[in-house]
């Protein structure tokens, strides 16, 4: 049977906890933190990011994070923290689903970019 979209957001929810940007800034304090802007280039053009934060588009988030494929970014490793957020949180929520499947264990959702900033977080243009 075919799962909806609804059904596969509840899941990704479920499995990636939301974080505010007070525990998020909690963390970046203690060091070992990846922060992963999952939207698209002309989003992160058109707003900026978080500072800091790395742009891997939802659509390459599996390619960046595998280390078997030439797209690997290094800075994926499996024993740091890894934040994402998006717009508005439905793309972090599935992006962080598919790291904790990859054995990405310390995912955390931030939510979207306004939530980030409402929240205090610094912001940069995009590179």
């Amino acid at each position: 049977m075919p799962i909806s979209l609804n059904d596969m957001l509840a899941e990704a929810c479920a499995i990636v906890p939301r974080i505010t940007p007070e525990e998020a800034r909690q963390w970046l304090a203690q060091g070992d933190v990846l922060i992963v802007d999952v939207r698209d280039s002309h989003e992160v053009a058109a707003t900026g990011k978080i500072k800091g934060a790395v742009n891997v588009s939802r659509g390459m988030i599996e390619f960046r994070a595998a280390a078997d494929t030439p797209y690997h970014d290094p800075a994926f490793r499996k024993d740091s923290i890894i934040i994402v957020y998006c717009a508005s949180g439905g793309r972090s929520a599935l992006a962080g689903k598919i790291l904790k499947d990859m054995g990405y264990e310390k995912v955390h959702n931030l939510g979207g970019f306004n939530d980030a900033k409402e929240g205090g977080f610094d912001t940069e243009p995009a590179c």
